[in-house]
C-alpha cells in the first residue's frame, strides 16, 4: 500500500512540474515573439529614414508584415529584407494593431512609419491564451514590451 501511495505522489509531482512548464513555454514564446516584433518595428522606422520611403506595419492576428507606400500612394508589401518579412506567428500566438495617435485602429490598418522619423505613438498587442504584451512605441521610435492592465 505504501509502494502505491509513493507511486501516486510521484505522478502527481511529475504532472504538476509538465503542467508549469507547459504554461511558462507559452508565456515564453509569447514574449520572444513580441521581442522580435519590437525590434522589426524599430528597425522599419529606422530604415523608413534611411530609404527616405514611408513605410508601414499591419497585423491580422495570425501574424504581421511591413509595407512600402509608392508614388501614387498605394501600399505594397515589403519584400526585399528579410528583418522586415512577412511573419506568420506559431500556433496560439496572435498579434494585433491596438491604437496609433492614441485612437483605437481597425483591423486592417497599416501604421505608417515616415522617412522624416516623426511618427505618431502606437500601440501592437501580441497575445496567447496564458499571457499578452503590448508593444508601445512613441514618437522618437523608442519601442518597449509592457503587460496591459488587463493582462491575461
Amino acid at each position: 500500500m505504501i509502494e502505491l501511495l509513493v507511486v501516486l505522489v510521484i505522478i502527481g509531482l511529475v504532472a504538476g512540474i509538465v503542467s508549469l512548464s507547459i504554461g511558462g513555454d507559452e508565456r515564453r514564446a509569447t514574449e520572444r515573439e513580441a521581442k522580435r516584433l519590437a525590434g522589426a518595428l524599430e528597425h522599419a522606422a529606422a530604415t523608413a529614414q534611411w530609404r527616405a520611403q514611408t513605410l508601414g506595419v499591419s497585423a491580422d492576428g495570425g501574424g504581421y508584415r511591413f509595407w512600402r507606400r509608392d508614388a501614387n500612394d498605394r501600399w505594397s508589401v515589403l519584400a526585399d529584407d528579410d528583418v522586415l518579412a512577412a511573419r506568420t506567428l506559431p500556433a496560439g500566438i496572435t498579434a494585433t494593431a491596438v491604437a496609433y495617435a492614441g485612437a483605437p485602429v481597425a483591423p486592417d490598418a497599416i501604421l505608417p512609419f515616415r522617412a522624416s522619423g516623426r511618427n505618431e505613438p502606437y500601440t501592437l498587442e501580441v497575445a496567447s491564451s496564458a499571457w499578452s504584451l503590448q508593444v508601445d512605441a512613441d514618437p522618437l521610435n523608442r519601442v518597449h514590451l509592457a503587460a496591459p492592465a488587463d493582462s491575461r
